[in-house]
């Protein structure tokens, strides 16, 4: 795994220069010609203005007590919410987020400055459903790295994107409108990276369901993607572990789900909204979804697209038994989150929500296009394909506590595993692509009820070559 050097968190009782408080307006941009107070929305889009976001609450300093952690004012490019507020889509009307900043540690060892640090993320994820933490200097110059390679490849040749496909694993090109969100066609354009395994690695000739190579365009594009993902790889497991102190449970609660992560990225262009390709609803990037894992590190450019929904007590949902996919696409409440220089946003995903018991709970996220292509990673942190997932001992008692709504108390799946959970959405998304027809043709998914399949670490037992 790749190393690096990141900044460390500031010693607790220190304050971090800057805000504590999460700012939001109210915006609205377009060009001219959009009626009533500057705008109409296209189809599909009517993020109105919402309630303004409570301010984070500061806990008081008690002679038994330090100053908590707080993030720093995060360093825009320009840092006024009304030059913020530019880089929305047109034909968008939504609050415009402007998020403190995390610092993360080097090393995560379980002192006190750790423990209250956690507390801090997990205060931050309920209300806000959204954080942002510092990038260090060796992950800022791994993700440009990685944006260039992002830029080369998607300006090959359509002939050359669509021979990166394997028909195993869902890694590889996703050409625009082949995504599909609530049975509309999206416009982005993706490279899937998954766990890229080799057609003689023994889970890959057991035909086990995704399993598969990354069918990589050249050397140039996979080495520094396999760089930047490492990294984040280690951010991902440091931010597990300050969750697990935040949640107050046994350290491993959540970490021991990781091991051999089935850990992915998806490596993301937007085309410019007058250049669609005449799929889907107009001006459409991403339609509204939750994600499915444990939670995903983002970073996007300068241009901007992305909207979010904050944790509310009257909009509960649970991707896992029923879709999520389109929920309240059109509804008003959304909000804005434009691009901020040097930092990764980290939204939470559908398994934990089901481990914390809906404490913490998965953030619906849309994307919209802008005047400019936009380019942007999403990197998920997941579970092994093989684990067996279970809500956390005393989850229940605290997601009860902490709202006196019945919806904190309704009935949790047993069990879910996550090879079953990853393929069927999958599946949802693509139902058109080869590795679907595969699945289905070769009846895959009948293997997802074999122990092997869910025992984390088995490894299944073929022939030798």
């Amino acid at each position: 795994m790749t190393s690096f050097m990141a900044r460390p968190v500031l010693p607790l009782g220190r304050r971090v220069m800057g805000s504590s408080r999460a700012m939001l307006n109210t915006a609205s941009y377009g060009p001219p010609g959009f009626g009533g107070a500057g705008m109409t929305m296209p189809p599909g889009f009517n993020a109105k203005a919402a309630q303004q976001l409570r301010a984070p609450r500061v806990p008081e300093k008690t002679a038994q007590t330090q100053t908590q952690p707080q993030p720093r004012r995060a360093h825009a490019r320009d840092d006024s919410l009304n030059t913020l507020g530019k880089t929305m889509p047109p034909g968008y009307k939504a609050q415009v987020a402007q998020l403190g900043v995390f610092e993360i540690p080097e090393q995560v060892t379980g002192s006190v400055g750790d423990r209250a640090l956690g507390k801090a993320l997990v205060r931050a994820w309920r209300q806000d459903g959204i954080i942002q933490i510092a990038m260090s200097e060796a992950q800022r110059r791994l993700m440009e790295d990685a944006m260039a390679a992002s830029r080369r490849f998607f300006k090959k040749s359509p002939a050359e994107k669509a021979a990166c496909v394997d028909s195993q694993s869902y890694a590889g090109y996703i050409a625009s409108g082949e995504e599909v969100t609530d049975g509309i066609a999206d416009y982005s354009e993706i490279f899937t990276i998954t766990k890229d395994l080799d057609l003689a690695e023994p889970r890959v000739r057991a035909k086990w369901p995704c399993h598969g190579p990354c069918p990589w365009p050249d050397v140039d594009m996979k080495t520094p993607m396999v760089r930047y993902n490492d990294v984040l790889g280690a951010e991902g497991e440091k931010l597990l572990q300050l969750v697990e102190f935040g949640l107050d449970v046994t350290p491993g609660s959540l970490t021991r789900h990781t091991r051999d992560g089935w850990h992915h990225t998806r490596v993301l262009r937007f085309p410019p909204r007058n250049a669609t390709n005449g799929r889907g609803k107009e001006g459409r990037g991403i339609g509204s979804h939750t994600d499915y894992g444990l939670f995903v590190i983002s970073a996007q450019d300068d241009v901007g697209g992305l909207f979010i929904r904050r944790p509310k007590e009257d909009e509960r949902f649970a991707n896992w038994e029923k879709s999520a996919a389109g929920l309240r696409e059109d509804d008003d409440g959304w909000v804005y989150v434009p691009p901020v220089d040097g930092v990764h946003t980290v939204i939470l995903g559908d398994m934990m929500q089901y481990l914390t018991r809906n404490y913490l709970t998965a953030t619906p996220h849309k994307v919209g296009l802008n005047t400019r292509e936009r380019f942007a990673f999403a990197y998920f942190h997941e579970p092994s394909f093989q684990a067996v997932l279970q809500p956390l001992d005393g989850m229940q008692d605290k997601a009860a506590s902490s709202s006196p709504s019945p919806a904190t108390k309704t009935k949790v799946t047993d069990e879910i595993h996550y090879g079953t959970h990853f393929t069927r959405m999958f599946m949802r998304n693509y139902p058109d692509r080869v590795t679907t027809k595969r699945l289905l043709a070769e009846d895959r998914l009948s293997l997802l009820e074999r122990p092997e399949l869910r025992t984390m670490g088995a490894v299944p037992a073929v022939p030798a070559l």
